[in-house]
């Protein structure tokens, strides 16, 4: 058991039986009234935002949650294989729980698996990614007012929008968390 003082990002709480997970927190403390502790929480299952308040020193329970490095192996039917890189033990995650990581996911790559009592509940891929574009239209100068943006899929099948000038075979950095394009990466 903890007490709301003890709550920091990435915290795992246990609330009505669900694993909730803190994004954000604020210790409060008006000039009238007691302190209070306002959290914006994530469900590690369904994956729902919610905001939460909690009054100062009320106890509460943690998960214990163990975040590990794993290697992406390859994937069998709808679940994925990743492996410890410190004992080379394997696990298997199932499709539901890798979600949209699926996306920017090669094999080989690096990614971070929280296991509560033994259950993969989420991953968590770095902030950004380098893939190649495997497939985009050629780029027409000059026929809009504005820059302009055209569709591109990546090595791993998602489509995502880059500028008028990117070609085919381009690396290209992309942001894990919303799919969006951040720039060219040079050889």
């Amino acid at each position: 058991m903890a007490t709301t003082n003890d709550i920091k990002n990435g915290t795992v709480l246990k609330l009505e039986g669900q694993l909730w997970n803190i994004i954000e927190f604020q210790h409060v403390k008006p000039g009238k009234g007691g302190a209070f502790v306002r959290t914006k929480m994530r469900n590690v299952m369904s994956g729902k935002v919610v905001d939460k308040t909690f009054n100062a020193g009320l106890k509460i329970e943690t998960a214990t949650v163990d975040r590990r490095d794993y290697q992406y192996l390859y994937q069998d039917g709808a679940d994925f294989v990743f492996m410890d890189t410190s004992d080379y033990d394997q696990i298997t995650v199932s499709g539901a729980t890798v979600g949209d990581a699926t996306n920017f996911m090669l094999e080989n790559q690096m990614v971070n698996i929280a296991i509560h009592e033994g259950n993969p509940l989420y991953i968590e891929l770095p902030p950004s990614v380098v893939l190649e574009i495997t497939y985009t239209e050629p780029g027409l100068q000059g026929d809009r007012s504005s820059a302009g943006t055209k569709p591109a899929t990546l090595e791993t099948g998602y489509e995502i929008q880059v500028p008028l000038f990117v070609e085919n075979n381009t690396k290209v950095k992309v942001d894990t968390r919303d799919g969006s394009y951040l720039g060219r990466v040079s050889e």
